[in-house]
C-alpha cells in the first residue's frame, strides 16, 4: 500500500472505501439474483479488481452536465459506473432489464451509456473501445475543450487489431487519451501473453507514456491515474496505465474456473483491495465499528433497492418498436452518388 493517509487524503480514503464496499456488495447481490433467475443476461464480476475501476475513474473530472471527462468502462466495470455517479438502483435496473433502466430494458449488459456523466458504453468486440474513445479524445482536442477520454480494456483485448489501430491513430495525433489495460492474468481461460512486460512494451512501441501499478492498491491506482490524466490533459498525448491484479471470480457464472491454480488464487485473495485500503487508513479516523456500520448501511441499501427493482415491470413488447424506423430511404453517401471519374472530394460533396 502507498502508506497511511493524512489531511484531505483521509476523507478521500473513506470515499474510496465506500465506493469499493458498494461495488462489492452490489455485485454479490447481483450474483444471487442471477442464480435466482432475475438477471436475464450475463454477469461479469470484478472481484479483486474493484480498486482499478474505482481508483482510475476517480482521477477523472467527474460532472453530470456532459462537460466532464469521459470513460468507457470494462464489462467488469461496476465500480466505474458508481464512481462516475451512477446509483445502485440504476445498475440493478440495467442488469435486471427493467423498463426504467438506463437502456430502457433494451439491453441487460454492462455496456450502457450516460453521456451527461461521461459514461460511454463498452463496445464489442472489446478492442474497438479504443478506437471509439480515440475519436472522443480527438474531438476534445480539436475543440480545445481540455477534456480527457479514458478507455478500459483487458489484457486479451490489448492483443486485437482494433486495439492497435486505435492506439496508433491516437498516438500519432497526440490525443488526450488514457488507456487502462486491466492485466488480470486471464483472457477467459487463456493466458493472454507470455511476456510479463508485454503491455508496457506495446505502449512504448507507439511512443506512449507508460506506467504499471499494483491494481489491488486503490491509492496507488488513483495516484498513477491522476498523473496520467494530468499529462494527457496538458498535451502529453496518449498515456498507458497497466493495472496488475487477478480475476478472482469466474469469467461468468457458467465458468467453473478449473484452470486456476488454487494456491495462486489464495495468494491474490490475501491482497484483497478492501482489506489493503483498511490497513492504510490512519488510526483514529476509523475503527472496526465505523467500518461495520458503513458495511451494514451499504448492504441494507443494496438489499432494499434490489427488492424494489425486482418488483418493477419489464418493458412491454411494444417498447421494442420505439425508435426503430423502416420504409424510409436514406440518401446514399457521397461515394456512391457520382461516377468514379467525376467523384468530388469529401469536402465539396
Amino acid at each position: 500500500m502507498t502508506g497511511e493517509l493524512d489531511g484531505r487524503e483521509r476523507a478521500r480514503g473513506l470515499e474510496l472505501l465506500r465506493l469499493l464496499l458498494t461495488t462489492r456488495s452490489l455485485e454479490e447481490r447481483l450474483d444471487r439474483l442471477h442464480r435466482q433467475g432475475h438477471v436475464a443476461g450475463g454477469l461479469y464480476r470484478s472481484l479483486g479488481q474493484e480498486a482499478g475501476a474505482v481508483g482510475a475513474a476517480h482521477a477523472l473530472a467527474r460532472r453530470e452536465d456532459g462537460t466532464g471527462d469521459v470513460v468507457a468502462p470494462p464489462y467488469r466495470g461496476c465500480g466505474v459506473h458508481l464512481t462516475m455517479g451512477a446509483t445502485p438502483e440504476e445498475v440493478l435496473r440495467q442488469l435486471l432489464g427493467r423498463g426504467s433502466s438506463p437502456s430502457a430494458g433494451r439491453d441487460t449488459g454492462a455496456g450502457w451509456s450516460d453521456p451527461r456523466r461521461g459514461l460511454i458504453g463498452a463496445v464489442a468486440p472489446l478492442g474497438t473501445t479504443v478506437e471509439v474513445l480515440a475519436g472522443c479524445a480527438l474531438a476534445f482536442q480539436l475543440r480545445g475543450e481540455g477534456r480527457v477520454a479514458m478507455a478500459f480494456t483487458g489484457d486479451g483485448a490489448a492483443s486485437t487489431g482494433a486495439w492497435h489501430e486505435g492506439v496508433a491513430f491516437a498516438a500519432a495525433r497526440r490525443a488526450p487519451l488514457v488507456l487502462v489495460v486491466e492485466n488480470n492474468q486471464w483472457a477467459f481461460s487463456t493466458r493472454s501473453t507470455a511476456d510479463r512486460d508485454a503491455f508496457l512494451r506495446k505502449g512504448s512501441g507507439y511512443g506512449l507514456e507508460v506506467d504499471s501499478v499494483d491494481g489491488t492498491d486503490v491509492l496507488a491506482v488513483r495516484a498513477a491515474s491522476s498523473e496520467a490524466v494530468a499529462r494527457a490533459r496538458s498535451g502529453g498525448g496518449v498515456q498507458l496505465l497497466e493495472l496488475n491484479y487477478f480475476r478472482r471470480s469466474p469469467h461468468a457464472p457458467h465458468d467453473g474456473q478449473e484452470y486456476v491454480d488454487p494456491e495462486e488464487l489464495a495468494a491474490w485473495e490475501a491482497r484483497d483491495p478492501i482489506r489493503r485500503l483498511l490497513e492504510a487508513l490512519p488510526p483514529g479516523r476509523h475503527d472496526g465499528s465505523e467500518v461495520d456500520r458503513m458495511r451494514v448501511e451499504i448492504e441494507s441499501e443494496v438489499v432494499e433497492t434490489a427488492l424494489r427493482v425486482i418488483a418493477e415491470d419489464a418493458p412491454p413488447g411494444s417498447a421494442a418498436l420505439a425508435g426503430v424506423f423502416a420504409g424510409e430511404e436514406a440518401p446514399p453517401p457521397w461515394t456512391r452518388r457520382f461516377p468514379a471519374d467525376a467523384r468530388p472530394s469529401p469536402a465539396t460533396a
